[in-house]
């Protein structure tokens, strides 16, 4: 898009510099997750906020408002609210003072980004640091509501699948945890809302995971996150087929199709392969014993891919289903007696190397968790799947799935503070908003907790960092680092 930030705003924005009271020098607003509707999980992974520093306060600024000549920004906002809100019924002064000061005079504090952060804690502070640009701070409120929640949602998601995983690795396959980045793969590009949406959701699932078709994700993280995918793995996938490609070699000769695949075009490595083009029972029963000798004599892995039906019911089996039928069996179990495989140290099959599976179609927790423990009651270890997360994780949520919201508590009039705050007697206690200036600690548990009605002083002692400071970047995180303290998080749950 090639629109001026200073636009990127919702439309009653506008009015607010207005609006304060006279003599008004300084707003305060932090930004918070209010209310879980997750109930797995009462806290959020912060992800995000450098990307915006990034994107938006520094290079969209820069390109879009300071480095244009005065009178064409002017010209064009002028424009833009005469036809909004009626001819000359928004002065431009400030805007015209904001492109004269050449930078962005805020001071954006926030928590370490992968930060575990529990409700009605926020994640970061922000405040103008010229009292003549007090209307700056709430005037991002939308741009930054906007652009933050859903990586932070996402990365919230992505990290509870990992925690799930862990858990059941820990369980049925022991202390070697390394297949677990790989077994949530991001399958959700082409759901999202959008290029920005995709991107950022499915660089947040990188946080937790290694596997992605989200190829852009990697790209993000390089440019914001400091990370490097020719010395460090960012993200990675394997060659894998589509539909297009299987029916085009014809239901006649699928099992042709199966072996071409497997023999020629991909004769090492891991190849995926869907399988439920026609009828995918038939691939487990038929074609995979007919192929045991070609998959086995392989350097790699064959993944199967079912893309239909009840996906627990597929992996696991269906309880309704003819007894000793495949249905009834489920999918592992039906591999297992082709290929075998080997007991793990906790004492639960897994599959031959050679062979494995991977379902990504309407995967959400709840299936995940009926699929590992599934597989766990009939005595299969977790690492014998791998799960596809699409859209319908990544994109079935709303900023209210964990209440974010972008509130003031504290201003000055005059050279005097004032504590402000919100709590609607309408409200269940959602709204109910913090008051005064913030501090984040840790309790004696090291969970963090925020302590309201501060004194500068406790503002300056607590979590919150500067991370911007009149136009400057002073926090520049890694990907590595932010995957660190995502692990730490992990370890604690351990």
């Amino acid at each position: 898009m090639n629109i001026s930030p200073i636009l990127l705003k919702d439309g009653y924005k506008v009015g607010h510099k207005f609006q304060y009271p006279e003599g008004t020098t300084l707003v305060y607003s932090n930004l918070t997750p209010r209310k879980s509707r997750d109930g797995a999980m009462d806290a959020i992974v912060f992800f995000g906020l450098q990307y915006f520093v990034k994107e938006y306060l520094m290079h969209q600024f820069e390109e879009h408002f300071f480095s244009r000549p005065l009178q064409e920004v002017l010209a064009a906002y002028k424009q833009r609210m005469d036809n909004y809100l009626g001819k000359d019924s928004v002065p431009t002064d400030h805007i015209a003072a904001l492109h004269q000061l050449g930078y962005l005079p805020l001071h954006i504090k926030a928590l370490p980004e992968g930060s575990l952060v529990p409700m009605k804690v926020p994640v970061f502070t922000i405040c103008n640091t010229r009292p003549e640009f007090f209307w700056l701070t709430n005037m991002l409120e939308t741009l930054l509501s906007a652009i933050i929640w859903k990586p932070c949602t996402s990365a919230t998601t992505a990290f509870r699948y990992l925690r799930t995983f862990t858990q059941y690795a820990q369980h049925t396959v022991g202390s070697d945890h390394s297949f677990v980045p790989w077994q949530g793969h991001d399958f959700s590009f082409r759901g999202m809302g959008g290029i920005e949406d995709a991107v950022m959701s499915g660089a947040a699932h990188l946080l937790s995971f290694a596997g992605t078709d989200t190829i852009p994700a990697i790209d993000f993280l390089e440019q914001y996150y400091n990370a490097n995918a020719t010395q460090e793995l960012v993200g990675g996938s394997v060659p894998a087929t589509e539909h297009s490609v299987m029916c085009m070699g014809g239901e006649d000769d699928e099992l042709g199709t199966f072996r071409r695949l497997i023999d020629e075009v991909y004769p090492t490595g891991i190849v995926s392969i869907v399988s439920d083009t026609w009828d995918f029972w038939q691939v487990i029963t038929e074609f995979l014993p007919a192929l045991k000798n070609d998959i086995l004599n392989r350097n790699g892995k064959v993944v199967i891919r079912p893309d239909s039906g009840d996906p627990v019911k597929i992996v696991v089996g269906d309880p309704d289903a003819k007894p000793g039928s495949p249905e009834h069996k489920g999918a592992i179990a039906c591999m297992w007696e082709t290929f075998g495989g080997t007991i793990t140290p906790q004492g639960y099959k897994l599959l031959d190397a050679h062979i494995g599976l991977i379902y990504g179609d309407g995967i959400t927790p709840e299936r995940q968790l009926a699929i590992l423990e599934g597989l766990k009651q009939k005595g299969f270890a977790s690492y014998n799947v791998v799960l596809g997360l699409g859209s319908f994780t990544y994109e079935y949520v709303t900023r209210d799935t964990f209440g974010f919201a972008m509130k003031a508590t504290y201003g000055e009039v005059n050279g005097v503070g004032k504590e402000i705050y919100k709590d609607p007697k309408t409200d269940d206690g959602t709204k109910k908003s913090a008051r005064g200036l913030l501090q984040v600690y840790r309790d004696n548990t090291g969970r963090l907790a925020l302590k309201d009605q501060c004194t500068w002083q406790e503002e300056a002692a607590g979590e919150l960092k500067t991370v911007y400071l009149d136009g400057q970047l002073m926090v520049d995180d890694s990907l590595a680092t932010i995957r660190q303290r995502i692990h730490n998080h992990l370890m604690q749950d351990a």
